[in-house]
């Protein structure tokens, strides 16, 4: 069976000094923040995920965000080499735990650069978005280390925002969702559905037809119930302040077969 797992972990005490790249920065409530964290895991694992917490990485303020670093296919880990070199010592946890839930590990090298957040990933086809922090050298390694698995890498442009998923996640049916002002170019995806706000644009697919999706966004959740899917709405006002959502606060781990 596909598993269900979803590496999370917890926000470091210094999360307020947490990098941002295309807004204002504002004050973090950093207890608050926790608060909110722990709110996260409990919905992933009330809609029956298994959560791994990886080991703290206190002095690594944007730790939390922990999808960034590693992307995986399949059971290929594929640790990240993050643009932001302030970033990279986040790496050394997340390896271990992939490591420890028997995925195979491999690693972006330098001059390759590559943030999990860039990735897409619908059905074989993985988007990557090449811009801030993934450069072509990072699309060219992503590619050969998920081809054989039968991957199709596509490279798409990302200016507007951090990451390429700060602009579109996907729907279980595979269309592509973003708030159009913040994407680069909407047609490169086969189907793409506008939505009105842009915390709208992140969704976390649960099963079932629940989409996990930030309490920012109401009216997208309305839009988005009415296509029949079934949101279940967090609140992150906290990690939005340093560009976070939904999708960055874990690593789900759907095809993991051990």
């Amino acid at each position: 069976m596909p598993s269900q797992k979803a590496l999370i972990r917890r926000p470091s005490p210094r999360l307020a000094e947490g990098l941002v790249t295309h807004i204002e920065r504002e004050k973090v409530d950093v207890d608050l923040a926790v608060e909110q964290w722990e709110a996260y895991a409990e919905a992933l694992r009330t809609h029956g995920w298994e959560t791994f917490e990886v080991d703290p990485a206190d002095d690594c303020p944007d730790s939390v965000f922990v999808e960034d670093a590693v992307v995986v296919f399949r059971n290929v880990a594929l640790i990240s080499r993050s643009g932001a070199e302030s970033r990279r010592a986040e790496t050394a946890g997340v390896e271990e735990a992939v490591a420890r839930l028997g995925c195979s590990v491999n690693w972006i090298w330098d001059p390759g650069t590559l943030d999990g957040g860039d990735v897409l990933k619908v059905g074989d086809t993985v988007y990557v978005g090449r811009g801030g922090r993934t450069n072509a050298a990072g699309v060219q390694q992503l590619r050969a280390a998920l081809e054989p698995l039968g991957a199709r890498v596509v490279a798409v442009p990302v200016n507007k925002v951090l990451h390429l998923k700060s602009a579109v996640t996907a729907l279980p049916d595979g269309t592509v969702i973003g708030h159009e002002p913040l994407v680069d170019t909407p047609s490169l995806f086969p189907r793409f559905l506008p939505v009105p706000e842009e915390s709208g644009a992140h969704v976390v697919l649960l099963g079932g037809g629940k989409l996990l999706m930030a309490a920012s966004a109401p009216k997208t959740a309305e839009l988005l119930a009415g296509l029949g899917h079934d949101p279940v709405l967090v609140d992150i006002s906290e990690f939005e302040k340093l560009e976070g959502c939904v999708t960055c606060l874990s690593v789900r781990l759907r095809e993991l077969y051990v």
